[in-house]
């Protein structure tokens, strides 16, 4: 982070403000993580803070703490528009171009004159905060929270509180310490959160060993669907909305899945295509090994983006033909 946002951050928060923290659509571990975490600092620094999110959080995050406080864009526009709107400062979390909330939370944040403070680490942010951190070199949003309370000599201030949610993140967007982006920092991050007294254990098994039946039924479909596709070293699979809507989804069950299409033995890029007929889309995440990038691959082909190994994008035409197209891409595209 450099000296001269450090020193706009320390004056932007010198006294009491009215604070609105905000993050991503269809909001994450890394995304919720980052938003509590900084939360619960700026509370216990004196500020008003309050968290909103353009949509719902997903149930299996519905636990952390400081979750019952979160505002949704979605569900309570107008008082969430009163907030932005009012407020002294804006932070942006785990997104970096306000197209990421959605259009109608994106034309609010284009609209609000408070000044906006980022803390992101995905590609190409956009130029719209008087204060950015943004660093594509850190595996989460979570960590940079961290690094930024730190940059700020606040350390000490980070309770158990504040390290079960950053914690959360970390785990989530590191695929519990096994991404690239894993560095021996990021270790010591968390060994940091360890020594406060966080419950480790328990957050894991918060997060992976608490699914609803529903959740796995829509699992073992997903991979009944899945498709290999050798000659590209690709695997891929989807499900519909007739399927999700069978196996009763709710927000967060699909989270994840799309990380089995890799667990294959020379397999180096998977794509997994979620029909949503009341958006009129299929969403789609992207995963890749090695050196394949697939932000790329999601920003020239599906308007998406992302990082190197981890991406997501959207298609406007049925899914069968969403599919189809994909396969006849990836006869141009080079694979290794």
């Amino acid at each position: 982070m450099k000296n001269d946002d450090i020193e706009k951050a320390l004056q932007l928060l010198a006294t009491p403000k009215n604070i609105v923290i905000t993050t991503h659509r269809n909001p994450d571990g890394d995304a919720i993580g980052s938003s509590l975490g900084l939360y619960h600092f700026l509370l216990k620094t004196g500020h008003n803070p309050v968290v909103i999110t353009p949509n719902e959080l997903p149930d299996f995050l519905a636990w952390m703490p400081g979750a019952e406080t979160i505002k949704n864009f979605e569900g309570d526009t107008d008082n969430c528009t009163k907030l932005l709107k009012e407020t002294d400062i804006v932070f942006t979390l785990d997104f970096n171009t306000f197209n990421r909330t959605g259009d109608a939370m994106g034309n609010t944040l284009q609209a609000v004159t408070a000044p906006i403070i980022m803390i992101d680490h995905h590609q190409q942010p956009a130029d719209y905060a008087i204060v950015t951190f943004s660093d594509t070199g850190y595996g989460s949003t979570c960590e940079m929270v961290y690094h930024f309370i730190t940059a700020l000599g606040k350390e000490a201030v980070i309770d158990k509180t504040i390290g079960t949610c950053l914690y959360t993140g970390i785990v989530t967007d590191s695929g519990s310490f096994r991404y690239p982006l894993t560095t021996g920092t990021t270790h010591r991050v968390a060994a940091r959160f360890i020594d406060l007294g966080i419950d480790n254990s328990h957050i894991h098994s918060l997060l992976f060993d608490n699914h609803s039946h529903n959740r796995i039924q829509i699992l073992a479909r997903a991979l009944q669907n899945m498709k290999v596709l050798p000659e590209f070293k690709t695997s891929y699979t989807s499900l519909t909305q007739q399927e999700l809507d069978g196996f009763g989804n709710k927000k967060g069950d699909t989270e994840g899945i799309v990380n089995y299409g890799l667990s294959m033995k020379d397999i180096v890029f998977t794509a997994f295509f979620i029909e949503n007929k009341e958006e009129g889309i299929v969403k789609i995440s992207f995963r890749s090994k090695g050196s394949f990038d697939v932000n790329r691959f999601a920003r020239e082909h599906y308007n998406g983006g992302g990082h190197i190994n981890a991406a997501g994008g959207k298609s406007t035409d049925p899914l069968e033909v969403t599919i189809q197209k994909f396969i006849a891409t990836l006869a141009t595209t080079k694979i290794e």
